[in-house]
């Protein structure tokens, strides 16, 4: 089993159901290597789609009556001394400290500031939101109002300007993020063939980077994409469950290894390490 790359806990804003001692008691239950608590870190302020929530949602609460969303302020120094204690209870557990930030291009000082507090061992760079109209929004607000096409198209295009235009993170996470809330209703199934352009664009850009792609097992990530990855030059990848609550630590992580081996990426000499491409 590789190591889980992209967790969160209680430190982040959006994962009520968190718990770092409980996912290091997942994990270890597993029998990982190690697991990553890549905590939100957001500086975005955007629109909520209130109408398509339940009123007891967690982002409901955190919104304005208009729907309008200021991520918390990171608690860097709290965080990083509950990765210590963690540390102490799981010591056969190698557990390390990360950050999710989420447009980190457009945020470089904010980003930067939390950065310097300590030390983050392992950092993913994300895009959530694209701009909509005056302010931004998540693709569940997108696609209300846009062609669902097109909302897919701009956030590879935003993707490629991401890892050319900051350089504070390792890991590209989550570069199918808009297919988790895909409109098949409406547009019917997704079709990744109908984007390859668009994402051969955004892997090419991010293997020239030199970045790992992240694995992300929420939808799961689509074979294809990882065939594609090395194609477009792609060194390495890791997994990510993207856990939000200890439960899903893991989540298909089996099936998400099988893949990138049969795409040639091998583990690496430290079971803590990237997968790495193999020639073979």
């Amino acid at each position: 089993m590789p190591p889980d790359g992209h967790v969160h806990s209680e430190w982040s804003w959006d994962a009520p159901k968190g718990s770092m001692e409980r996912s290091c008691a997942q994990a270890v239950a597993h029998g990982l290597p190690a697991i990553v608590f890549s905590e939100h870190l957001d500086h975005t302020v955007w629109t909520v789609a209130l109408d398509a929530l339940d009123p007891d949602h967690h982002l409901v609460a955190l919104s304005t009556p208009e729907g309008q969303l200021t991520p918390p302020k990171f608690d860097a120094a709290g965080y990083l001394e509950a990765i210590e204690r963690c540390r102490e209870q799981f010591p056969g557990l190698r557990i390390l400290s990360g950050l999710e930030i989420g447009e980190p291009h457009w945020h470089a000082e904010a980003a930067a500031k939390v950065l310097s507090v300590g030390r983050f061992d392992r950092v993913l760079g994300s895009l959530h939101c694209l701009p909509d109209g005056e302010g931004f929004a998540e693709p569940p607000g997108l696609y209300g109002h846009r062609a669902a096409a097109e909302v897919v198209r701009e956030y590879l295009a935003e993707v490629a300007r991401l890892v050319t235009q900051s350089d504070v993170f390792s890991v590209l996470a989550h570069i199918d993020y808009p297919v988790r809330y895909w409109p098949k209703h409406e547009a019917g199934p997704f079709d990744l063939l109908a984007f390859e352009e668009e994402f051969r664009h955004a892997l090419r850009a991010t293997a020239q980077s030199g970045r790992a792609l992240e694995i992300n097992t929420v939808v799961p990530l689509h074979s294809t994409l990882v065939k594609w990855w090395r194609e477009e030059g792609g060194e390495a990848v890791t997994f990510g469950s993207d856990a939000h609550e200890p439960s899903a630590v893991a989540r298909r992580f089996r099936e998400a290894a099988d893949m990138a081996e049969a795409h040639g990426f091998r583990p690496g000499k430290d079971p803590y390490d990237f997968w790495g491409r193999s020639e073979s």
